[in-house]
């Protein structure tokens, strides 16, 4: 059967192979957003709260504190998605690229650089991890270390001066044209239509996608001219899903009108918003209930004009209470609740007047499920090495291990095995790696941080009978394939 037919086969959910596979990798795109995101939460937060407390609008103004404010959203946010960007892509040093190709992109822009940090971290994490692998069979050995610190160094330099002058100010327009779409929308007063938009986008799981790469930057932006943003709460709102939850348990049947209760305390206390999917999956009409209910929300939240002073990650209702600045609590509380009071209304209708099978939510929740791991098998294949995996492993993962890496790497080229040779510092070992090559005397530390991996220990990283012995194990494994 040609490619075309076969794309055109439908899976057994009757979604076509072609937009299964497209939803996947655009759920991937948000896996990585989220993996970038995520870890800097608690930084975004901590300065959400600086900015609650000391702007002078704050629950207690302070010059001295205030100045803390703007720097913190102007050079280290950005960096550390940056780094923590890069470092996804190419380990440790995929970060410190991230970190030099997006400090240009800072000095020559007039906002926050989320978006470029986002786009830059990783793009220059990937140029060097390219350059590395154009380059790692032609180092003589004994100079891995000056090679690579100089090839960081002069990369970093040329990204750094593009990003400055070329790459900064493309970034500056592609965010000015989002940014005067969206307040586009809020001056007309039509913004509560994001609903559409938020609403299937969640329940097919691409909501990382819309939050981390769209809304969050954009709040950071409006929060740091304003002291809040209504950006962080338009796809965030837990209204809308405790509403259909609450519906399912007074009105849902079987499985799910037992299951209901306990999903709301994991949804709205807890933030999980994933919970309420199946729900969804399970009678797909109830995706009306949510865009009514996350539309009204909106609309109420833009009436009161308020907003939070970061994004609520979880989206849980605690998160948004601490997060609200000072005169927004009557807004926020109103929003939340208009939400939930619509979704709970339209959702209620669409059960007592629809029929229900008690085996269909547990169908959903398969069919959620399988739809999400598509996305995060894209994204591990995406960031996980080759299983053949040899570790050389020392101190710093520099000197000795880099040499010890490189000699031992042309040895197995020579033999023409497919094997991932590389030098990490110790503790920096990829979970990936088969097999870990230290010194003897690094036994116990290299034990003590991988239990669970194989150790091969030796006297001399150039030439040792272990190393030799490794790679005669190496060559038979290839002649039983």
């Amino acid at each position: 059967m040609d490619t075309s037919k076969r794309l055109q086969e439908k899976d057994q959910g009757g979604v076509s192979l072609e937009s299964t596979s497209m939803r996947a990798k655009v759920q991937a795109f948000g896996g990585f957003l989220t993996a970038m995101v995520i870890p800097n939460m608690g930084a975004f937060i901590a300065w959400g709260f600086i900015t609650a407390l000391f702007i002078p609008t704050g629950w207690m103004p302070n010059d001295y504190f205030g100045k803390l404010v703007s720097p913190m959203i102007t050079y280290m946010l950005p960096l550390l998605l940056a780094y923590t960007g890069g470092k996804l892509v190419y380990e440790l040093r995929g970060g410190v690229a991230g970190v030099i190709g997006t400090f240009g992109l800072i000095v020559g822009g007039n906002i926050p650089m989320f978006l470029g940090a986002m786009i830059m971290g990783p793009l220059s994490a990937y140029l060097i991890k390219k350059f590395d692998a154009l380059i790692e069979d032609k180092i003589p050995t004994g100079f891995e270390m000056v090679i690579n610190n100089f090839s960081l160094g002069i990369l970093g330099l040329i990204l750094t001066l593009l990003s400055y002058s070329v790459i900064g100010p493309v970034i500056l327009e592609a965010n000015a044209a989002i940014t005067v779409a969206i307040q586009g929308l809020i001056n007309t007063g039509i913004l509560p239509i994001l609903a559409i938009i938020n609403e299937p986008a969640k329940v097919l799981f691409l909501n990382n996608v819309i939050d981390q790469g769209i809304y969050y930057p954009l709040g950071m932006q409006a929060t740091l001219a304003a002291g809040k943003s209504i950006y962080f709460m338009v796809a965030s709102n837990p209204g809308a899903g405790l509403g259909l939850l609450l519906a399912y348990s007074l009105f849902g049947k079987g499985t799910s009108k037992k299951t209901a209760p306990g999903a709301i305390i994991i949804h709205f206390l807890g933030g999980i918003h994933e919970i309420y999917f199946p729900y969804v999956l399970m009678k797909p009409i109830l995706i009306l209930a949510m865009m009514a209910g996350s539309a009204t929300g909106i609309a109420t939240f833009s009436l009161f004009k308020v907003g939070l002073v970061a994004g609520p990650s979880p989206g849980s209702i605690f998160a948004y209470m601490a997060l609200t600045p000072k005169g927004n609590f009557t807004g926020v509380i109103a929003g939340v609740f208009m939400a939930t009071l619509v979704s709970f209304l339209v959702a209620s209708f669409i059960l007592k007047t629809s029929k229900q099978e008690d085996d269909d939510f547990e169908e959903s929740v398969k069919k959620s499920k399988e739809m999400k791991s598509q996305g995060k098998q894209i994204l591990n294949a995406a960031l996980i090495k080759p299983i053949q995996f040899v570790a050389f492993a020392c101190d710093a993962g520099l000197g000795s291990s880099a040499m010890g890496a490189s000699a031992f790497r042309k040895r197995v080229e020579k033999e023409g095995l497919e094997v991932t040779v590389k030098n990490y510092a110790i503790e920096k070992v990829p979970q990936e790696a088969d097999v870990i090559v230290t010194h003897k005397n690094l036994l116990g530390r290299t034990s003590a941080a991988w239990p669970e991996k194989r150790i091969v220990t030796i006297e001399n990283f150039m030439k040792d009978v272990n190393i030799e012995e490794l790679l005669e194990e190496l060559v038979e494994q290839k002649a039983k394939l």
